[in-house]
């Protein structure tokens, strides 16, 4: 069975009231059978992430902290390359774990959307890539995410389960294919319960920003292409056929 563990950057918000220029999902697939091996190398790195940067094991590190020095890392008073070495260091270790990896990025700044269209339209598009996963794959799929959303994602999930469109390669239209490998509905988990779900967080940044570059404060954490420290553990599949940076589907809000 397949683990997806789905994390969030940024907000579904109008643009001009102060909303994220993006939406992104981020997605860290795991195979059950080899969950425990992952989470022991997962275990072990954080322990070298805490024994070279005084980092605790039970600190949450994301995105947001790393980026500004903030949250439970500000009293450590890491410089920006040690947190850029720290967020470098996650991306690369997923392909130690064997997960594998993908980012969906909804863009908003040529549109204007509404909030809760933005964020079905994220989801929709990730469940439509792990429907194929699971398809192809021959496996069953079960989704964990942070904390949030969680009304919102359960219906998302349960009306997947029975109708779930994609579009044709072939051409105009679209495929229906229904989530039929579907494990129950999605879990809630809290973020900083969870290290999995911590690398989704930074793997939702890393497709954020390579898509918009950032400026030149953040780029020191945080350079545009951070995605392809992932390596190997890209899922490339996902966007085989639509093109863009592999691994990373995006779509106008």
């Amino acid at each position: 069975m397949l683990i997806a563990y789905i994390d969030e950057s940024g907000n579904t918000g109008d643009i001009d009231q102060g909303g994220s220029l993006t939406y992104s999902l981020g997605c860290v697939l795991v195979n059950s059978q080899a969950w425990p091996e992952s989470f022991n190398d997962l275990l072990m790195f954080r322990r070298r992430v805490r024994d070279k940067f005084g980092i605790p094991m039970r600190v949450e590190l994301k995105a947001n902290y790393l980026l500004r020095n903030g949250g439970p890392i500000r009293d450590l008073g890491l410089a920006p390359a040690a947190r850029n070495v720290i967020y470098r260091a996650h991306m690369r270790v997923l392909t130690d774990l064997g997960a594998r990896v993908f980012g969906v990025v909804i863009d908003k700044r040529n549109t204007i959307a509404q909030p809760a269209a933005v964020f079905d339209l994220a989801w929709e598009t990730l469940l439509q890539r792990l429907e194929r996963a699971s398809f192809y794959g021959r496996q069953p799929f079960m989704i964990m995410h942070d904390e949030g959303e969680d009304l919102q994602i359960r219906k998302l999930v349960r009306r997947a389960r029975r109708y779930l469109t994609a579009g044709s390669m072939y051409g105009a239209g679209s495929l229906v294919n229904a989530a039929k490998k579907l494990i129950d509905d999605p879990v809630p988990r809290r973020s900083d319960h969870s290290y999995f779900i911590q690398l989704a967080d930074l793997v939702a940044y890393a497709a954020f920003r390579n898509t918009v570059a950032p400026g030149r404060n953040i780029a020191t954490v945080c350079p545009q292409g951070m995605w392809h420290e992932i390596g190997a553990a890209i899922r490339t599949e996902t966007n085989r056929f639509s093109g863009g940076t592999p691994g990373i589907v995006v779509r106008e809000a």
